[in-house]
């Protein structure tokens, strides 16, 4: 049985650690998130934990490649881990950042569902509500409708009004 030596131990709980902090705040779960959102200071926890995470398992490799047990030698095994640590660091940074300030569509809103045709899956009666599914943003939705007259199930459906966020005002089309 071999026995791992302490330094390089120490090393793969470091890279462990770091790992494990860079996985939780690429999913976001904002676990040291202090201030407000967008503050991230000058360095983001993401580039610290995979700084942390390269220096401690390339620190592990060079500790046993070098088979260090001196403390110079351990020295140059933190040193191969710098140079394992260095990119990765910066490639964290650059994909967190990229990640955080990607272009997507802005959310739609009740203006958005104007002008939207759909289909009647509940017959809308003349002074209640019925259903309809229109297509919002490329997803299908359903939404409560009224009309002006009653409308049998399956009739296809122009939207005139949006009412609130869930109900609309629709016309046989």
């Amino acid at each position: 049985m071999q026995v791992v030596a302490t330094g390089t131990l120490v090393f793969l709980i470091i890279g462990a650690a770091g790992i494990g902090v860079l996985a939780l705040a690429l999913l976001g779960t904002e676990l040291f998130q202090f201030a407000h959102a967008d503050v991230d200071g000058p360095i983001s926890v993401e580039t610290v934990a995979g700084f942390a995470g390269a220096f401690g398992f390339g620190g592990a490799i060079v500790n046993e490649l070098l088979g260090a047990r001196t403390p110079g030698m351990i020295v140059g095994a933190a040193a191969g881990g710098v140079l394992a640590a260095a990119p990765t660091g910066w490639l964290a940074s650059r994909l967190s950042r990229a990640a955080r300030n990607m272009r997507t569509d802005p959310t739609p809103t009740r203006d958005d569902m104007v002008g939207a045709i759909g289909l009647v899956v509940t017959p809308v009666p003349l002074n209640g509500y019925g259903e309809v599914r229109v297509r919002l943003a490329g997803q299908p939705v359903k939404l409560s409708a009224r009309a002006d007259e009653p409308i049998p199930i399956g009739t296809q459906v122009f939207v005139v009004q949006a009412l609130s966020e869930t109900s609309v005002h629709v016309e046989a089309y």
